[in-house]
């Protein structure tokens, strides 16, 4: 039986970085966590990206080896093929996506795709903006602003204001639902 792909959406400082970070530190049988591979330093962002130049990034797209890519922020995203292998081997996947770049997940991957949209208060946001101080104040207010616009349509919520640990439960457990769904 098919996996599942997890497309992983929240605004920036949403925690999505942290929740995956978190998963990797524990052991799943049947999860997977893919990387992603963005044409930005590897030491840049709290993300374990795998870095490309945008060279190597246009290389691997010109040979079908990534499985969905977007545009963004300036900067290249892809996700690598091997993802379908893990898939087919009946291993849930788990990406970081992009709200922007659901439409692709969706057409490529159908009823085998669960998007799962992270949510913060506007407050909690803001904290964990500043507190990561990559951003000026106008910055972050430009972050809330457009995190405010974005109302996701068919899509999972999960909210992120609690614990770390108790959003680690809460995505496990939509998973295991959607399984059994599906069983």
């Amino acid at each position: 039986m098919m996996g599942k792909l997890i497309w992983l959406m929240g605004p920036s400082g949403s925690g999505k970085d942290s929740l995956l970070s978190a998963l990797r530190q524990q052991e799943h049988t049947q999860l997977l966590v893919a990387h992603r591979y963005i044409t930005r330093a590897a030491n840049a962002g709290s993300e374990n990206h795998i870095a490309l130049s945008e060279q190597e990034f246009f290389t691997r797209a010109g040979q079908n080896l990534l499985a969905l890519s977007w545009h963004a922020n300036g900067l290249y995203y892809g996700v690598g093929i091997e993802i379908d292998l893990w898939l087919h081997a009946g291993f849930d996947v788990l990406v970081n996506g992009s709200r922007a770049h659901l439409q692709q997940a969706r057409a490529r991957y159908a009823q085998a795709l669960l998007p799962v949209c992270l949510q913060v208060s506007p407050e909690v946001l803001r904290q964990r903006l500043q507190q990561r101080g990559r951003e000026s104040a106008r910055e972050i207010d430009l972050r809330l602003a457009r995190a405010a616009r974005y109302t996701p349509s068919d899509c999972h919520l999960l909210n992120n204001d609690g614990s770390l640990l108790q959003s680690v439960e809460n995505l496990l457990s939509l998973i295991r639902q959607k399984e059994k769904q599906h069983a």
